[in-house]
């Protein structure tokens, strides 16, 4: 995406709902290339139209949670993109800052194999010929488009990484990073018994949130990749963790 379509998507997650006309005015474009914009951006699934309008995607799937925060998640992809080299073999969870991983990686390395349990990361990087995906198999969750379930461990122990990658939906001090799905909680832990660390991709206004679900990663290594505005309680709890902290600037 370019910068007209992350400051149309940052107008977005502020109103939700915005005319065309008015959209195209603020940005100073006109209404022809505005709906053109929204056109390409529809058709990615980020946003959605109606007659003289833009609306923000739906923020339950992948594709609506783009949207939020878009350049501070693409930053957080470049900077966790830093730990992979081109031959690597890496696993990635569901996300959408796990996406936008996929995509660098698959764009800026060569020879790197993505392992995932994400129909939608899959299906995102396709296009791109140095895209090397494997699908764990599972039960299919049709709003995450994920596969959860018995089978993905199962196929994950086929598989020893350096790194998984994994998004999360909140944090609690006692607790650690918390997920709000007791299947795909499950399935990280699983696809982290195969990785040597873990890395945390996240916004930190998510440090303010809490998951219904402990995702208890053990005492595997964590590194977490988050933007400089995490305040001070959550930089103490991180280091209490003995979590390796590495931040990009936040966005927009």
């Amino acid at each position: 995406m370019g910068k007209r379509d992350a400051a149309i998507l940052d107008i977005l997650t502020k109103e939700k709902k915005i005319e065309v006309s008015s959209l195209a005015a603020t940005l100073g474009v006109s209404n022809v290339t505005m709906r053109k914009d929204l056109d390409a951006l529809e058709a990615k699934g980020v946003i959605q139209r109606e007659h003289g309008y833009a609306l923000l995607g739906n923020p339950d799937d992948i594709n609506g949670r783009l949207a939020f925060h878009y350049e501070t998640k693409v930053a957080i992809a470049k900077k966790a993109a830093e730990l992979v080299t081109n031959g690597d073999t890496i696993m990635i969870e569901s996300g959408s800052c796990c996406a936008l991983l996929a995509k660098v990686v698959v764009e800026t390395k060569r020879d790197v194999t993505i392992v995932t349990n994400s129909a939608f990361i899959a299906a995102y990087v396709r296009e791109n010929p140095n895209a090397n995906c494997i699908l764990l198999g599972g039960s299919y969750q049709n709003d995450a488009q994920v596969l959860v379930g018995p089978m993905v461990r199962a196929c994950a122990e086929s598989f020893l990484v350096e790194r998984l990658f994994i998004g999360a939906d909140g944090w609690i001090d006692e607790g650690g990073f918390t997920n709000s799905d007791h299947l795909r909680a499950e399935a990280v832990r699983d696809m982290a018994a195969q990785a040597e660390g873990v890395v945390v991709l996240t916004e930190s206004d998510k440090f303010g949130r809490r998951g219904v679900v402990p995702l208890r990663l053990g005492k595997k290594p964590l590194t977490v990749i988050t933007d400089d505005a995490l305040d001070v309680t959550g930089r103490k709890a991180l280091v209490s963790h003995g979590v390796k902290l590495l931040e990009v600037p936040q966005q927009g």
